[in-house]
């Protein structure tokens, strides 16, 4: 397979970290395992998670919850670079390491950190997806700029009120 194929099963998601979000973090779990249900009922069926605080996080626990259940989907960890959760709480951490240790793939997009690292990691998700589920509360931020790139460059994006 291409990874022009490849890329028309994929997902990817951007959103918001808990500080940022305006709705309770339970209502939007909801929402994400509602449109992660949908894309692999439109047959889409690989997500690729940025592995930040928040939504990143949750999303990739909802599709490893579903794989757990025999939902066939896979899991990308697009990082942006090796050692980005160091400065979370240890609680973070560890639920960072087990995703990571449960994933099908992981990818460190940088080399180590700099100021474009995160704008990098986030263009490569949306480069190997054809759809992007968003969790966005309207603010400028590292999702909207997101947001505005899958735009730029065609790629649909299914928004969730954050």
């Amino acid at each position: 397979m291409t990874e022009t194929e490849k890329r028309m099963h994929r997902v990817c998601f951007t959103g918001h970290r808990p500080e940022k979000l305006t709705r309770h973090e339970k209502s939007i779990k909801k929402d994400l395992e509602k449109e992660i249900r949908q894309a692999v009922a439109d047959g889409l069926n690989v997500f690729i998670t940025g592995m930040a605080r928040g939504v990143d996080v949750w999303a990739a626990q909802i599709v490893l919850m579903l794989r757990d259940e025999g939902c066939d989907v896979k899991l990308m960890c697009a990082c942006p670079y090796e050692g980005f959760e160091r400065g979370w709480s240890q609680e973070w951490q560890k639920t960072y390491r087990e995703i990571l240790a449960a994933a099908d793939f992981v990818k460190y997009v940088c080399e180590g950190y700099s100021r474009a690292c995160f704008q990098i990691r986030n263009e490569w998700m949306v480069n190997h997806a054809t759809r992007v589920i968003a969790v966005f509360n309207g603010e400028k931020s590292g999702t909207k700029n997101t947001i505005d790139y899958a735009v730029k460059v065609g790629v649909p994006v299914v928004r969730i009120e954050g």
